[in-house]
């Protein structure tokens, strides 16, 4: 009734040590703390979007793998500039209602904050530096010498089972143990950081 009527979630926590001894906050990006999805928005730009979309429906039919369906759509934007493409998307980008007051008041009370994407670096980063959080990790699409994409990824593709380690990963760096982590996304590929956290939030 309380979250009806103040238009509000509420979610119920042991009031103990644990609780309050929370020191970091990782989100997931696209459809999280943005609204949408940036391979979607690339595939837009790059005239794709129709062959990115099935590839999509594929992933979730669970006919290919995460990791198989990122690099078939990376695939796609070969040949596009990279610089071109991210500047378009990022002047489109739509911060989810409440982010900024969130990241804000977060920081107020101490916290460290990451964001931990399957999406991409490029885009992360500028997430990073309009939230003021302090890590971002995300997938790094390759460029030619003339900063058009290969097609292909560069770098440790970040999957399911690395988000869960780059969360161990920040935690090891911030002197904490991961029952100090919150973990906030919306998909199944965050599923292995949600539950690996000491407070899962979906």
């Amino acid at each position: 009734q309380a979250a009806q009527q103040f238009g509000t979630d509420i979610a119920v926590q042991r009031d103990d040590m644990d609780t309050w001894g929370r020191r970091i906050v990782v989100f997931d990006m696209d459809s999280t703390l943005i609204q949408g999805e940036v391979i979607d928005e690339l595939a837009k730009l790059a005239g794709v979007e129709e062959q990115v979309k099935a590839i999509t429906a594929a992933a979730m039919r669970g006919e290919i793998d995460f990791a198989q369906s990122l690099r078939q759509r990376c695939a796609l934007l070969k040949g596009h500039n990279a610089a071109e493409l991210f500047t378009q998307v990022k002047q489109g980008i739509r911060f989810t209602p409440g982010a900024r007051v969130l990241t804000q008041t977060l920081k107020q009370l101490g916290f460290k904050m990451a964001v931990i994407s399957g999406g991409f670096v490029d885009v992360a980063r500028y997430v990073r530096a309009e939230l003021g959080l302090d890590y971002a990790f995300a997938n790094e699409l390759a460029t030619d010498q003339d900063g058009n994409f290969t097609g292909e990824t560069t770098g440790p593709l970040v999957t399911p089972e690395r988000k869960r380690t780059l969360l161990g990963m920040i935690a090891e760096v911030e002197g904490c143990d991961v029952e100090q982590v919150v973990a906030v996304g919306d998909g199944a590929n965050d599923i292995p950081m949600l539950t690996t956290s000491g407070l899962g939030v979906a």
